[in-house]
């Protein structure tokens, strides 16, 4: 089978392709489009930014919308572009000439060295025309763009002065339905094989009969196991074409969110859900990589210092597992058993998770801790539900992420907690516990030491936070300050 996506209004064709070769790499080695740099090969400097299209969703029976994106080429496997559309920097050019975006730069002095203006270009245009995105601050689009001249704030100001605009693409969009297979997709170079099912079932089948195949949602952590770690996977199954996968479902009860649901695309349902699961979605890498990375991909990875497993752990989530055999539904809290190992069957994917919606007695604080503000591993990610009624605590639950080997609840601050008055005392004696909770290691992200303090302080800001202090410069931003 051949890889066929449309790039500039033409469709091009690829056979055996290599499960895991970079877009980035195609476009500057093979196809000379050397606009697209790169810079980290690990999806942080966003210079090899490109845009992708896909159908959107069906509304009312219809597709004849694409939504586009703006995602890192160096991490962006070639099958993962089957059926969509493609727009380079090198696509902008309008018979030789800058498009407004280009032009309104190069007058405004946005380039300096010029190795990352490409980028910034892509992640910009990307606003220019309504992608996923596009309502946000230019300073977070941009976020996941970097300039090592320090030249942002001409960047900034070049976003600003373009405003987004409609884009037409009904012919773009019935080109791309004529891409579109039913069933399974499939490709192979020598013993290495690919496969996008379009269905659970379809999914759950091919587990059954390729026990060893890696899944791939993403590739956010995938891509960097082979652009740095030079691993070779012979096997990939890809999960983007799974709409049943891609489902967000509101009700009074909470939200139900299908594991290859993209981080910008929850965004919303978590902004009405609680506003401090709305921030750490935002901290969560750039822009470029909440397009692409899902959240069942950042569970099933099993990470111990993913940015949503704590504070889905701490709102009582519960995940959806599917195989073969059927469904399975756990405490998230329970799947992570030890570093690299989780609850997951032979054969089983992540299906789903559902996060309870909270109750109006329900104190809730969630926090991250990097090094820097914008698109960085997380240090300590800190996420806390205090039930409280009558001035009492009547329910705990405490998780930390970057704590442990794994996304680990602190039992002995959550017992320090439960059955005391909702006070600054009770809250001192919980930290006091929660330094007993967890041992964990000295990295580059910080010590030992600073990790146990700055996590009983957590503690400490939701107390302050709770009694409508300011702790932080994030809550002058949502005062208006």
């Amino acid at each position: 089978m051949t890889v066929r996506f449309i790039l500039d209004d033409e469709i091009i064709e690829l056979g055996e392709v290599d499960p895991t070769a970079t877009l980035l790499d195609h476009l500057r080695y093979r196809m000379r489009r050397t606009g697209t740099k790169e810079g980290c090969a690990e999806g942080d400097c966003g210079a090899c930014t490109v845009l992708v299209g896909e159908l959107a969703p069906e509304r009312e029976g219809a597709r004849d919308a694409v939504t586009w994106r703006a995602v890192n080429a160096c991490i962006l496997f070639l099958p993962m572009l089957h059926g969509k559309a493609l727009v380079t920097v090198e696509s902008l050019a309008n018979d030789g000439a800058l498009n407004p975006l280009q032009t309104c730069m190069a007058e405004n002095g946005s380039s300096q060295c010029g190795f990352c203006t490409p980028g910034f270009v892509m992640s910009l245009h990307g606003r220019s025309i309504g992608a996923v995105g596009h309502a946000l601050p230019v300073a977070d689009i941009i976020a996941g763009n970097l300039c090592r001249c320090t030249g942002y704030g001409p960047i900034l100001a070049a976003g600003e002065t373009i405003m987004p605009s409609t884009r037409e693409d009904g012919p773009l969009a019935a080109n791309l339905k004529a891409l579109v297979e039913i069933g399974t997709v499939s490709g192979s170079i020598g013993d290495r094989k690919w496969f996008i099912p379009r269905t659970a079932a379809a999914l759950a089948e091919l587990l059954a009969e390729h026990p060893g195949a890696r899944l791939v949602a993403g590739a956010t952590d995938v891509g960097l196991w082979v652009t740095k770690g030079l691993q070779t996977i012979d096997t990939v199954i890809f999960l983007g074409d799974i709409l049943e996968l891609a489902r967000i479902e509101e009700n009074p009860d909470g939200l139900t969110i299908g594991a290859s649901v993209r981080y910008a695309d929850a965004h919303d349902a978590f902004v009405r859900l609680h506003p401090d699961l709305s921030e750490l979605t935002r901290r969560l890498g750039g822009l470029q990589i909440r397009n692409a990375g899902t959240i069942g991909g950042n569970i099933a990875n099993g990470s111990p210092i993913g940015d949503g497993p704590p504070a889905f752990i701490a709102l009582g989530a519960t995940l959806t597992v599917r195989g073969i055999d059927g469904r399975r539904t756990i405490p998230l809290d329970d799947y992570f058993i030890a570093y690299g190992k989780q609850d997951l069957r032979p054969g089983e994917f992540v299906e789903s998770l559902h996060i309870p919606r909270p109750g109006r007695d329900d104190v809730i604080h969630i926090s991250k801790l990097a090094r820097r503000f914008d698109s960085d591993i997380t240090a300590i990610c800190g996420a806390f539900k205090l039930t409280v009624r009558d001035g009492q605590i009547t329910n705990a639950r405490v998780a930390f992420g970057g704590m442990a080997a794994t996304p680990k609840r602190a039992g002995g601050c959550e017992t320090a907690l439960v059955g005391q008055p909702f006070t600054l005392a009770t809250i001192q004696a919980a930290m006091d516990a929660l330094r007993t909770d967890y041992a964990p290691l000295t990295d580059v992200r910080g010590s030992a030491a600073y990790r146990i303090e700055a996590a009983a302080n957590l503690l400490l800001r939701l107390w302050y936070k709770a009694q409508g202090e300011t702790v932080s410069v994030l809550d002058l931003e949502s005062a208006g300050a």
